[in-house]
């Protein structure tokens, strides 16, 4: 299972899905061009003494990133039929998210091989990045049994 962030907007969001990573030992492919500097220091403060545990991979363009792919693509989109809560993960799953200001162009939303989306309320129109990223990560894990420390139950 690994997470990947396409052209990520917000550092903080970036620092805390780093974080969220690191804790549970999944690592993160951080497609460029970023819109902030990878080395700012709003990441630094977000993802804290994290980063340096992080299985962090760069990516200097989606189609460096896509050389590079060999395992399933599922995109988080508001635009998915299928929710997370039906959705069959595979621990060999790679979970896409999109920039926060513009989510990810066609050919990417096209390049998916599953698209999945998380139920709401009527009205709302989505959630934050990383709470996104950590609502169907954490399915994933548990379907998947891949949860860090599973032994201590």
């Amino acid at each position: 299972m690994r997470l990947a962030l396409y052209q990520p907007d917000i550092p903080q969001n970036t620092g805390t899905i780093v974080r969220l990573c690191a804790c549970f030992g999944v690592p993160l492919d951080i497609i460029e061009p970023c819109g902030f500097t990878f080395t700012d220091k709003q990441l630094a403060r977000a993802a804290m003494d994290y980063a340096p545990i992080a299985d962090i991979r760069r990516h200097t363009s989606w189609e460096a990133f896509e050389t590079e792919v060999a395992d399933r693509l599922v995109l988080l989109t508001t635009q998915a039929a299928v929710a997370h809560i039906a959705t069959d993960f595979r621990r060999d799953d790679i979970l896409l998210l999109g920039s926060e200001s513009a989510g990810v162009p066609d050919d990417v939303h096209a390049r998916a091989d599953l698209r999945v989306r998380i139920p709401m309320a009527s009205g709302a129109r989505s959630l934050n990045v990383a709470v996104a990223a950590g609502i169907v990560l954490a399915e994933a894990l548990r379907q998947t049994q891949a949860f860090p420390d599973m032994e201590r139950g």
